[in-house]
């Protein structure tokens, strides 16, 4: 229905029209009223007109006024997640696991509130509160919940530890291979604060990976599929033996996982030559197999330069023996170019300051008093080799301490043997060539770089370090809400890329970030409603798999 103006005279006069359908489907219209003439029409007889239709048809209009509007509250990135939580099995595997009728909060809703607080806004446990203010989380009022609760919910997320891996498993499964065959372990060290000393402490001193030095760490290890995906993961004391970790690790994967046979693809930095024949000695139940992928630290070991040498390159791969053991070496000449040409410039560059420093001594003794104190040759040996260190190029140029005058050489062998290696990926594998060729060594190997990336992800994006708990099982748990985080993030990324949509789960959360939950008062009314998406922002609830937010799931 519609209102109508018709002139009559001079007089303009309003009437209530309805639009109908005819016999023949024909759009006709026909007065239902007559309003009268409109110069006669009072705004108190329009305004009761309104009301009396507000009234008889159940609509109200909010009354006229200031609006009052109150701060948004971002929804996009804790509705995905939530909605993962949900499709994944996740939320229920974490009810599951954390059920108890002897706590007065919600363990299962503040455990998803500090996974989804590392993903979209990493903070200590207090900022997850002040975080939570300028959040909505679907579903949830955790409107009265304090750091106390946020501990004590850690320490239910330990107790249940056990419970929790089971349920995991069971979320994982349907995402694999039928047959996981293929997995990838490291280890990271994680930095953390704290000078006393607890019972059962893991915090210990030693190398941290990143930084060098000496720092207090606790040792992470992290096992993941083929695919990307982290299926466990331990806590280790700081100063742990890196083999030692391995066994029960690998033993706890087949006892969750239906792995028939273990490829272990794991860095140079983790297994060195030295102890494969401990890691061949490993013994895992029901005579199931332990192979592996390792890389070689080549220039450990003085023989690989000569074995290189002999080796024949197909295609930028070759095949050799060494130490009674399959050895696999890929050859890249563009990354041994500029391995060897940047080599080349730190030495000259050395060799430049060595030159410096003689032609000094050399003026002194003949007579010219240059700038500052008098130099010795002792001295410029040792300021040379000092640069040396510094540059880690002591074993190419050396400085002779025992000659009457400070002077120093080359080792072109030395520089020759390096050479030789500069470009080369060197491997070892328990594989044949008929269970792995040599070129698929090669890309099982590379594709570990994707499990550095996930610790990069929780080192960076979920802020794993520095760690400021101090007792063990809320270091557990804290390693247990960033790696529940890791695994959602890597389901984005994968449900991502496999939608096509060229954003990465930092640029999709950024886009995510905008869509907010708006309220507003005029006078005694109140309304509310969500940011109006682009095309953008649709988009990616389809690519991520999950529906778009509505006000009433909130």
């Amino acid at each position: 229905m519609f209102i109508r103006a018709s002139r009559s005279g001079k007089h303009t006069y309003l009437r209530l029209i309805e639009a109908y359908r005819d016999a023949d489907g024909r759009t006709r219209h026909r007065q239902i009223a007559q309003l009268g003439r409109a110069d006669q029409l009072s705004k108190e007889q329009v305004d009761a007109l309104c009301a009396s239709l507000r009234r008889l048809t159940g609509f109200q209009t909010p009354p006229l006024g200031t609006p009052e509007f109150e701060a948004a509250r971002e929804v996009g990135g804790p509705w995905v997640l939530t909605e993962l939580c949900r499709s994944l099995g996740l939320e229920d595997a974490l009810r599951r696991a954390l059920r108890s009728s002897r706590r007065q909060f919600d363990a299962e809703a503040l455990v998803r509130l500090m996974v989804f607080n590392r993903i979209c806004d990493p903070d200590s446990k207090l900022g997850v509160l002040r975080w939570l203010d300028g959040v909505v989380m679907p579903g949830l009022d955790l409107s009265g919940v304090h750091h106390q609760q946020l501990l004590r919910a850690l320490d239910a997320l330990d107790d249940a530890r056990e419970a929790l891996r089971r349920g995991m498993a069971r979320v994982l499964k349907p995402l694999l291979d039928t047959e996981v065959s293929v997995v990838f372990y490291d280890l990271t060290t994680v930095r953390i604060h704290g000078e006393a000393t607890v019972e059962d402490d893991v915090r210990r001193f030693g190398h941290p990976k990143e930084t060098g030095g000496i720092a207090r760490q606790f040792v992470l290890g992290l096992i993941q599929s083929a695919d990307g995906l982290p299926l466990d993961f331990a806590v280790f004391e700081g100063h742990v033996g890196e083999v030692s970790t391995l066994l029960p690790m690998v033993q706890r994967v087949l006892s969750q996982y239906p792995v028939q046979r273990i490829v272990l693809v794991a860095d140079r930095g983790l297994l060195s030559l030295d102890n494969v024949a401990e890691l061949e000695a490993l013994a895992l139940p029901e005579g199931r197999r332990l192979d592996y992928i390792l890389a070689v630290p080549a220039r450990r070991y003085a023989e690989m330069p000569d074995l290189v040498r002999g080796l024949t390159f197909r295609d930028g791969v070759a095949e050799g023996v060494f130490q009674g053991r399959r050895l696999v070496v890929a050859h890249d000449p563009e990354r041994a170019k500029v391995q060897t040409a940047k080599r080349r410039a730190r030495i000259e560059a050395l060799e430049a300051f060595g030159d410096m420093l003689a032609k000094k001594l050399d003026a002194q003794d003949e007579g010219e008093a240059g700038p500052g104190r008098r130099a010795s040759d002792r001295g410029a040996f040792s300021r040379f080799m000092r640069r040396a260190l510094d540059e880690k190029l002591t074993a190419f140029v050396q400085a002779d301490l025992h000659a009457e005058r400070f002077c120093f050489s080359r080792d072109e062998e030395a520089l020759a043997d390096a050479e030789t290696l500069d470009g080369k990926l060197v491997l070892l594998t328990s594989l044949d060539a008929k269970d792995l060729p040599a070129a698929e060594a090669i890309t099982r190997y590379k594709s570990l770089a994707d499990i550095e990336r996930g610790f990069r992800v929780l080192k960076s994006d979920i802020e794993i370090a520095p760690v400021y708990h101090r007792l063990p099982e809320r270091i557990r748990a804290h390693s247990q809400v960033c790696f529940l985080a890791l695994l959602l993030h890597r389901v984005m990324r994968m449900r991502l890329k496999a939608g096509g949509a060229g954003l990465s789960v930092e640029r999709a959360f950024e886009k995510l970030r905008h869509v907010q939950l708006h309220k507003a008062r005029i006078g005694e009314a109140s309304v509310s409603g969500l940011t109006k998406m682009d095309a953008t922002q649709r988009a990616l609830f389809d690519q991520l798999k999950v529906p778009q937010p509505r006000e009433a799931g909130l």
